[in-house]
Parts: C-alpha cells; structure tokens; sequence
C-alpha cells in the first residue's frame, strides 16, 4: 500500500461535528492516522476511532502542542514510518497539498516542508488576519534564524530525524514558534537542516472561524509569541 511511511499526526479537541469525514477523506491516500483526543468533551474521539484513525486520549485538555508531542511519540513507535504530518482536524487542511509536499520531502535534499498560505492566491484570509500573521512571521523570523513566509501554518512534513529530536514545551499557540525554533537549531552532520516550503489552500469555513480562526486569534499568536 502506499504511504505506509507516512503518518498524520491529528491534534483533537471538540471535533465531533467534522472529524470522521476529515479521518476518512484523509484514510483514502494515507492509511496511517493518529488522532491525540485532548480532553474533548464531545464524541470526537469514538469518531475519530470509528472512521479508521488511531486514538490517543489526554484525560484533560492540554493544548496543541502538548497533542503534537504526543502524537509523535506514538508515531516514532512504527519502525518503518519515515515521515510525520501535522494536519488539523477541523477540515482547513488538503491531502492535496500533502501530497505535494511529500513529494517535495522525498526528493531527499530537505528534511523538513512547511506549508505555506502566502505563496499564492488560494486562501481566502482577511486582511487583518494577514497583516497580523505577516507580523508574527517576522517575529519568528527574527527570533529562530530561519527565513519562512508562514511560520504558523499547521500543515506541515517532518522527516523521522527531525520528529526524533523536537521536544515540544509550548503547548498553546507559541509551539509552532517553538517547533520552528527547534528546526532552526538542528544540526545534522555539522550543517543546519535543511527545509523548504510549499504553497497550500488554508480552508476558512463558518466552521473553522467559530472554532477560533478568527483575527483575534491571529492577535492571540502574536501575543503569546512576545510574552514567550
């Protein structure tokens, strides 16, 4: 079968409404999912499980990126999985771009592909949303030494090297910093890691915004970024 090197790593909050389609849209091109349930009050997680994923429960609700150090802890656990990626659960997310990115990450000269909604027109942010994003890019730019277009983008592929060293403290919103932070320090024999990135479609529906995708939100990441 194909992409059995691959695992989705799914943060799960309160997903009910959406989670089994995204588990089965996602299952038809990627048989290996796991979905870390962090502490959902809903019945997001028997979802999840029903529609084929693999569950991880956190008995209380820890943030995002505490459920992606989990989940890649579990995935680390398959020996023949060479690749991890960071999808959301909430359907903003396209398997056509994580097939792109593969194959991107399979040319093996990167060991790591960011997504990224700048690269071109596809996704329908506000303004405001961009102009706030842009600044916590520069932010992180700024901070971690790496040169990204979007660095809070939660689409992303990581080598099995790269999943074996991130060590993720930052469980709300500052952890994609952090997880760029870390990348930006890796070395691998003597020389930094190397990634690229790839333009992806960032989906806002009514759904996503009402679970947070907002401007506020976007101020909220920014925020957190300069208190950390």
């Amino acid at each position: 079968m194909q992409n059995e090197d691959v695992w989705l790593v799914v943060p799960l909050y309160n997903e009910a409404a959406v989670i089994a389609d995204v588990v089965r849209e996602a299952r038809a091109v990627f048989p290996n999912i796991v979905c870390v349930d962090d502490g959902s009050r809903d019945a997001s997680a028997d979802l999840a499980e029903g529609a084929g994923a693999a569950v991880v429960r956190h008995p209380v609700n820890l943030g995002q990126g505490a459920a992606l150090q989990t989940g890649f802890e579990y995935a680390l656990g398959d020996p023949a999985m060479r690749y991890v990626v960071t999808y959301d659960a909430d359907g903003q997310h396209q398997i056509s771009d994580v097939e792109v990115m593969l194959d991107r990450i399979r040319r093996g000269d990167v060991r790591v592909v960011f997504g990224s909604r700048f690269l071109d027109e596809r996704t329908d942010a506000s303004a405001g949303k961009r102009l706030v994003l842009r600044a916590a890019v520069a932010y992180t730019n700024l901070t971690t030494g790496t040169r990204l277009t979007d660095a809070h983008n939660g689409l992303r592929v990581l080598h099995r090297d790269v999943v074996q060293q991130l060590d993720i403290t930052q469980n709300r919103m500052a952890h994609a910093s952090e997880i760029v932070a870390q990348i930006g320090s890796m070395r691998f024999d003597g020389a930094r890691v190397a990634y690229a990135e790839e333009p992806v479609h960032i989906l806002y529906t009514d759904y996503s915004r009402a679970k947070g995708q907002s401007l506020w939100n976007a101020v909220n990441i920014l925020a957190e970024l300069i208190w950390r």
